[in-house]
């Protein structure tokens, strides 16, 4: 089993990216008589909280994201566009990683006729010679 989501990231040249990864999971969570569940250790908490986007929301403009943060969109869906004019669409359901917290940016439309709403897990900052955690994915 494999659990899939994107992540959004500044590249080299400072410009937005966005790249599919997936990651395998592996039996190893369980509470018997329960059947053993699938895990695998992700990325470290910071803190959580909700975003919530009315169909008119302007992020049209080209913006870094202010955190890093993993994005689970719970109702409605959004666009981002990044700086190479490259979009993609997160329904409900999508999991996106944000790190585009430098650079150009990207822009972001709500593309559903339902305000959207994400469940977000705030994440630590980088910092210059720590680990690069998804960098090195």
């Amino acid at each position: 089993m494999k659990a899939s989501y994107s992540r959004l990231f500044t590249d080299e040249r400072g410009g937005s990216a966005i790249v599919d990864l997936e990651l395998p999971l592996a039996v190893g969570f369980a509470v018997p008589p329960a059947e053993p569940l699938y895990t695998a250790p992700f990325l470290a908490p910071e803190s959580t909280f909700w975003i919530g986007a009315p169909t008119n929301w302007k992020g049209d403009a080209n913006h870094p994201a202010p955190r890093r943060a993993i994005f689970v969109t719970v109702r409605g869906e959004y666009q981002v566009t990044t700086s190479d004019g490259g979009t993609r669409h997160f329904p409900a359901g999508s999991v996106l990683i944000v790190e585009d917290t430098t650079g150009v940016g990207h822009s972001t439309t709500i593309t559903s006729d339902e305000h959207c709403y994400v469940f977000c897990v705030g994440l630590p900052a980088l910092t210059a010679g720590g680990p690069l955690e998804m960098r090195d994915r």
